[in-house]
């Protein structure tokens, strides 16, 4: 059994569960979201969204295979980027962070220690970019797993700390200067974890409710 974290690309975004390629929760405002959605024109956007980011920024998310089948990934990028982080209740993102908009995982590998490897592995990115800190806006009370808000309890057993309160919509922040006493052989990591896990293809991902 084999395993590998590459980057998103326009090359391998379609490898990405159908609900997720075209969802458009963090990418577009919601006036425009609607539009899209409409007009049928939501895989076009979120390719748009991704080559913008790429071009002007740089690499925005991460794609985890094992056996080469995708089973989970995570985006994040800055949040001028992101237009939808203006609506929330506890924004804005510290200018000092790149804000995490999504971390999913296959079904059949939650609870496996794969949504820790992706969040390690944009830690060890932004790290490198002297990026200080990685936010995100926290789901408190999840009521289902199609929410496009990352659970409060994942982003806590990660290494997350509320820095602003909220009864639903925390916002969460890791500091990068204690990501790195994390592994940094996430690689070596990933393998050895591998040899436990089975996998079942499958095209339905949900947030984990832990790492």
């Amino acid at each position: 059994m084999s395993g590998r974290i590459v980057g998103v690309t326009l090359d391998n975004l379609d490898q990405l569960p159908k609900r997720c390629r075209r969802c458009l929760f963090w990418e577009l405002a919601p006036h425009l979201r609607e539009e899209a959605e409409q007009y049928g024109q939501t895989d076009f956007e979120k390719e748009a969204w991704v080559s913008s980011v790429l071009l002007t920024w740089g690499s925005c998310g991460r794609i985890v295979y094992v056996d080469s089948v995708p089973a989970g990934f995570a985006f994040y990028a800055p949040p001028t980027a992101v237009p939808r982080a203006v609506a929330f209740p506890t924004a804005p993102i510290s200018a000092d962070a790149v804000m995490l908009t999504a971390v999913r995982i296959l079904p059949e590998f939650a609870g496996s220690g794969l949504g820790r490897m992706l969040v390690q592995e944009v830690a060890k990115d932004l790290t490198k970019r002297g990026v200080k800190a990685i936010e995100a806006f926290a789901d408190a009370d999840p009521e289902n797993d199609a929410s496009c808000v990352v659970p409060a309890d994942f982003l806590r057993s990660v290494g997350f700390k509320t820095i602003r309160e909220h009864r639903k919509w925390p916002r969460m922040r890791l500091e990068l200067r204690t990501a790195l006493s994390w592994k940094e052989d996430v690689e070596a990591a990933l393998e050895q974890l591998l040899n436990s896990v089975s996998v079942t293809a499958g095209d339905t991902l949900s947030v984990l409710p832990r790492a």
